[in-house]
Order: C-alpha cells, then sequence, then structure tokens
C-alpha cells in the first residue's frame, strides 16, 4: 500500500498560482480554433458531396459521406472537451482566487486530461482523414492504370484482319 506521505508530499510541492491556468488559454484558443476550421471545410466538403450524390447516386460518394459523418461527430467531441477544459481553466482560476488551493489543483488536473483526451481525439481523426486521401489516392492509381492499359492497346494498332 502507498503511504498517504508519499502522495501528499508533491501535491504540497505543487505551486499552482493564477498563472498557471492562464498558460493554458492561448493552446487551448489555438486548438479550438483549428478544429473550427476541420469543422467548416468538412461542412463544405459534405455539401457538395451531397449535391454529387443526388446528381449520380454513387456508392462510393455515399461512402465519403459517412467518412466524413465520423469525423464530424468526432471534431464536435473534440470541441466540446477543448470548451470544457477551457471553462475548467477559468473555473480553477476563480477557486484559486477563493483560496481554495486543493479543489482548485483538482480542477486544473481535470482541465488537463480533458485537453489531453481532445487530443488524441484530433489524432484519431487525422488517421481517419488519412485512410480515407489513401483510399482516393489508390482509385487515382488504379485509373491510371486502366488508363496505361487502354493507351498500350492503342499503340499496338488495330487487331488482325480475320
Amino acid at each position: 500500500m502507498i503511504p498517504l506521505d508519499a502522495i501528499e508530499e508533491p501535491v504540497r510541492a505543487m505551486e499552482l498560482t493564477l498563472a498557471t491556468p492562464a498558460l493554458l488559454f492561448p493552446a487551448i484558443s489555438l486548438l479550438l480554433l483549428a478544429f473550427t476550421n476541420r469543422f467548416l471545410a468538412l461542412a463544405t466538403l459534405i455539401r457538395d458531396l451531397q449535391a454529387r450524390y443526388q446528381d449520380t447516386h454513387e456508392q462510393a460518394v455515399m461512402q465519403q459521406i459517412e467518412n466524413l459523418r465520423r469525423r464530424v461527430v468526432l471534431i464536435r467531441n473534440m470541441q466540446v472537451l477543448g470548451v470544457t477544459s477551457l471553462f475548467l481553466c477559468v473555473f480553477c482560476m476563480l477557486v484559486l482566487l477563493a483560496g481554495w488551493v486543493i479543489p482548485a489543483q483538482g480542477l486544473f488536473v481535470v482541465s488537463l486530461m480533458l485537453m489531453m483526451l481532445s487530443l488524441a481525439l484530433s489524432v484519431r481523426e487525422i488517421q481517419i482523414s488519412v485512410d480515407a486521401l489513401n483510399i482516393q489516392l489508390s482509385g487515382i492509381a488504379d485509373g491510371r492504370a486502366e488508363g496505361s492499359q487502354r493507351a498500350g492497346d492503342e499503340d499496338r494498332g488495330p487487331p488482325p484482319a480475320p
């Protein structure tokens, strides 16, 4: 069993001032801006794909829309976690002003953990995006291979007459 002194000593050694949570404000703000830009880019892409699907009813377009739907949900969750992290940073500062250091430390730790979860979701969203791009690129490569086969057929000239 871990002695209670081993836990209390690092907590007492950690000095949490108003400046500590304030350091996260620029980082969280930039993350939220990046998440919002991703969201807006996906919204535009979804609208374009929806119009394309209504015209063509291609299954590949529907798969892309489903992929984008998953990414939008991830981005929404990233934004919620980021905003909650920012809220807890502000609340942590208010608790510090009230002189309650231990609860403020807890709030700050939770805020950091929420930011880490937001970043982890961001990594997952990037993985899904890269997978989708790889599928697109393989489709382009397949189309190029088919085109070169057709070009090779044309180079040989017409088939011999019977």
